[in-house]
């Protein structure tokens, strides 16, 4: 039988308590990683639940910390520390979104495995963490999927990950709102089946 939304939410905390989850390893001997897929009409439900599952470990340490990353609001924040929002803005209008979104796209120098999502993850990840993701149907389409857990992984190895995904992952693809094809992705486990 399907497992509810809530039923879902309701297991990750146990799950990530678990040593056995924190130093799980796959066949090439490497830190597995996670997708927890979730109807995308429940986002809210998602994130309260996180916030509520952040603030209870910080004030109820586990042996370990929970980091929480919200995609969209780290390219946003820099956007804005560079002082580029308005400049975005007319670049929409005057030059369309395929441009706006290259332009964001260089802007995170996504091609290299140093991009500003792994080095900004990796300087506020300490070793002992659990990193949850977030944010990726905000961030759509600057970015997909796939592509960000590819870099990822390259950055947090050796820390548990587990990407909060608002679409389907069936273990091998990804189709983001449950409608856009985001991309094959094999690397991941889904988190509870």
């Amino acid at each position: 039988m399907k497992k509810t939304l809530d039923e879902k939410l309701g297991a990750i905390e146990k799950i990530i308590s678990h040593e056995e989850f924190r130093s799980k390893k796959g066949l090439g001997n490497e830190v597995t990683y996670y997708i927890f897929d979730y109807p995308p009409e429940e986002e809210l439900k998602v994130r309260s639940y996180l916030k509520k599952l952040e603030k209870k470990f910080k004030t109820s340490p586990q042996g370990f910390e929970l980091k929480i990353y919200d995609l969209y609001d780290i390219m946003l924040d820099l956007i804005e520390e560079e002082e580029l929002l308005e400049a975005c803005i007319e670049m929409e209008e005057n030059d369309g979104m395929d441009y706006l979104i290259s332009s964001v796209y260089d802007l995170l120098n996504m091609d290299s495995d140093d991009n500003y999502f792994n080095t900004y993850i990796l300087e506020n990840t300490p070793d002992n963490s659990v990193v949850f993701i977030t944010g990726v149907g905000k961030i759509y389409p600057f970015l997909r999927a796939h592509g960000i857990l590819n870099k990822l992984i390259i950055a947090l190895d050796g820390i548990p990950m587990v990407l909060f995904y608002p679409g389907k992952y069936d273990g091998q693809s990804l189709t983001l709102f449950s409608l856009f094809d985001d991309g094959n992705y094999y690397r991941a486990l889904p988190l509870i089946r």
